[in-house]
């Protein structure tokens, strides 16, 4: 192996460039002060990492000087934030303590280092620890939201400076990314930075879609330029005659958007007309924004014909996160339809630089909807629900989803993410009117608690004191205030009930000898399968456990080899993971030699051989092994990172594996027979099922089909595509579908 060497002069006055860069950065923000105070986190974190180094083998203190850079020049933030971040990594890596830290830096730096250090100690392992971070992370958001923007910046450096990494530790970051820091940069709206982390994550999970896109994107650049400035032009000059002042943009959308657009849309690469996005930003003073905004909308819609199904007004009810904009979408020289935002300069500085700009215009905005979002996270973070996975999907689920508007009898105005029923709508009111609520008028009309709330409807909430919260309701809400409520209130209930189950069950235990203590009552539970001893009260008190289910139990405890197996418990599964990872050298090979792990194919994504793929350690399945697109790849690596093993395909046999193909195409004389002799005759593949369906002229076949690995059924998917009369043929993921 080569040996690195290593330019220590060189790296000396590249840290010194970097150090005067950041400092340049620092600089709109900077007071009398400020540069001592940085220089004392710079010289603090220079000595405490010095014998550290990256995976790249570069310094490590490059690492927190960038997260610094990006604090300032990317988001914006002061002084503070640039010396926690350039300390974000000390107390976590290095021999410096938050009371070292307090004493050099005082209270406030030190609070938001602690929120940026991981949690250390031992955590249940069935919950995530990533999930009880991100907890421990918006628990110091409540009180100081620099803390999430510093993780971002955080977050952002590595991952542009991932490719050092494994591809099992690549692919975990990126998941997580995606999963948890894209919605909260978005939520916070830093939209610049949210499109880059999505990128970015989209690299490792999607890399042959993100070259393929990368590829197309350059191939047009020269040829989408010229239409840019074809559309821009007469913009600039019309808006120049009314006398408003503009910058008119052209920008393409990022590749992870228009990868979307293709999947939610089923269409390719050459179909996705708005790859881009004008932006028209006016120079306007605060009482002429509005006004300036819909007189430049209108001088456009006069050279440009619009969609009117298309027009999005965030100027009249700006977006929970601060974001203000008219969008709209115009047909463009060509045919083709064109993406237009319509902003001031204000409005453009809290879109790119999200939470830190808001801060800077507060003042002369009332109650801000970020600040009643924050105020919201608080309200989560005090829910007694313990379990930081169901926090996690809460969370997730409110982080960003559209909103609704809905207006109370009295007029005030109640934001709902987009989905949410007339049941959100009274525990958004408030816990009791929630609680006590059993029906709604919407628009004067009666309606269920589930009725989705639509934009601009006006919801009275019918109550009575003899209601209470019911199981079912947990699927009927989806705010995280709300379920959080809901839960809460039934363990209530559910406890209460459970006392009078333990008092019956002590009789009925000493009526029939069985000492009654905390462990006979654990093997009782474990031999019924009851997740817990307060469960097992709760059955006894509402009669789905008596006296024969205990004399049951006595007969069973007598022949030993009636137990059933205990469930895997957390220490063991933890052993079985790491097990796995000895035995298999951290790699989990599939193929040839299965008898040596108890591994099943994932039906979720059923993968077959030259997939990318990966082994998920299930309680009671074994490895189940899943395509690293998976529908599910993105939850469980986020989640159960510690669960995650290496798998490869080793060199097959010729083995058969399922696979679903979708055909569409024109529905003509033969066409469904030239499709199953490219199968069966061309191919000399088996057909397991053919379904075909045909409507308007269009025929849609769902085919499932038995193929060696990736290759096999990339080639068929290529000659049924040339096939006459076919339009699109894809691979599907679920064969339940």
């Amino acid at each position: 192996m080569k040996e690195l060497v290593i330019d220590l002069e060189a790296e000396k006055n590249e840290i010194i460039k970097r150090y005067r860069a950041l400092l340049r950065a620092c600089k709109p923000t900077m007071q009398k002060g400020d540069k001592r105070e940085i220089r004392k986190a710079f010289d603090m974190a220079l000595e405490s990492h010095k014998d550290m180094r990256r995976k790249s083998g570069e310094p490590y203190i490059y690492h927190p000087i960038a997260v610094a850079q990006i604090c300032a020049e990317e988001i914006g933030l002061g002084t503070t934030s640039i010396v926690c971040a350039l300390l974000h990594d000390t107390v976590e890596d290095t021999h410096i303590t938050l009371e070292d830290l307090e004493r050099e830096f005082g209270k406030k730096v030190a609070s938001i280092i602690d929120g940026l250090t991981k949690i250390s100690g031992v955590f249940d392992q069935t919950s995530s620890i990533q999930a009880e971070n991100f907890r421990k992370m918006l628990l110091t958001l409540a009180d100081d939201v620099r803390v999430i923007l510093i993780k971002l910046a955080d977050r952002l450096h590595n991952m542009r400076t991932m490719e050092h990494m494994p591809r099992d530790k690549q692919l975990k970051i990126s998941s997580e990314t995606i999963y948890l820091y894209a919605p909260l940069a978005h939520r916070l709206g830093l939209y610049v930075i949210k499109s880059e982390l999505e990128d970015l994550a989209m690299k490792y999970t999607e890399t042959a879609t993100y070259k393929f896109i990368a590829q197309k994107l350059a191939e047009r650049k020269t040829e989408r330029n010229k239409y840019i400035k074809e559309f821009v032009d007469p913009i600039k000059t019309a808006l120049t005659d009314q006398g408003l002042h503009a910058e008119v943009l052209g920008r393409p959308k990022s590749i992870h958007s228009i990868w979307n657009k293709m999947r939610t849309k089923g269409v390719p690469f050459e179909e996705v007309y708005d790859l881009f996005a004008i932006r028209v930003i006016l120079d306007s003073t605060p009482e002429a924004e509005k006004a300036d905004c819909w007189k430049a909308y209108s001088i456009i819609t006069d050279l440009y014909l619009p969609n009117p199904d298309r027009l999005k007004d965030w100027i009249s009810s700006p977006k929970s996160n601060g974001y203000e904009s008219l969008h709209t979408t115009v047909m463009g020289p060509k045919g083709r339809w064109v993406e237009i935002q319509i902003r001031t300069q204000r409005m453009n500085e809290i879109a790119e630089k999200g939470f830190a700009a808001h801060w800077k215009y507060k003042e002369s905005s009332n109650e801000s909807g970020l600040d009643q979002w924050i105020q919201k996270v608080r309200e989560t973070l005090n829910s007694p629900e313990s379990n930081a996975l169901d926090f996690l999907d809460d969370f997730k689920m409110n982080l960003f989803s559209d909103e609704v508007f809905a207006f109370t009898p009295k007029g005030s105005l109640i934001k709902l993410p987009n989905g949410a029923t007339a049941l959100d709508f009274a525990f958004e009111i408030h816990t009791d009117v929630g609680s006590k609520c059993i029906g709604a008028k919407v628009n004067h009309k009666l309606v269920p608690l589930s009725y989705k709330i639509q934009n601009g409807d006006q919801v009275e909430i019918l109550t009575s004191q003899k209601q209470a919260p019911k199981e079912d309701w947990l699927n009927i809400v989806i705010t995280a205030k709300a379920k959080s409520k809901i839960k809460s209130q039934l363990k209530e209930e559910k406890r209460r009930i459970a006392d009078d189950g333990k008092e019956i069950l002590e009789r009925k235990m000493k009526s029939l000898k069985i000492p009654f203590n905390h462990d006979m009552l654990h093997k009782i539970a474990n031999h019924y399968r009851i997740h817990s001893i307060q469960d097992l009260y709760y059955k006894v008190a509402v009669g789905k456990f008596d006296q024969h289910n205990l004399k049951e139990f006595l007969d069973s405890e007598r022949i030993p080899e009636n137990k059933p197996v205990e469930k895997i418990e957390t220490q063991s599964l933890e052993n079985y993971v790491k097990s796995i990872k000895k035995k298999v050298d951290d790699t989990l090979v599939i193929g040839d030699d299965m008898t040596k792990l108890d591994y099943k194919l994932a039906p979720c994504c059923n993968p077959i051989p030259g997939d990318d793929v990966f082994g998920f350690v299930t309680v009671n399945d074994g490895i189940k092994i899943h395509r690293t697109n998976c529908p599910n790849a993105v939850k469980l690596m986020s989640k159960f990172g510690y669960r995650i093993v290496k798998a490869r395909w080793t060199s097959q046999q010729e083995i058969a594996f399922l696979a679903g193909i979708r055909v569409r195409g024109i529905d003509d004389v033969g066409v469904i027979n030239n499709i199953t002799k490219v199968i069966s005759s061309d191919f000399k593949v088996n057909i397991r099922s053919i379904t075909v369906d045909s409507h308007d002229g269009i025929f849609e076949g769902s085919i499932m089909v038995y193929v060696h690995d990736t290759d096999h059924l990339h080639n068929l998917i290529k000659q049924l595509g040339d096939a006459k009369g076919v339009l699109s043929v894809y691979r599907f993921d679920n064969m339940q579908s």
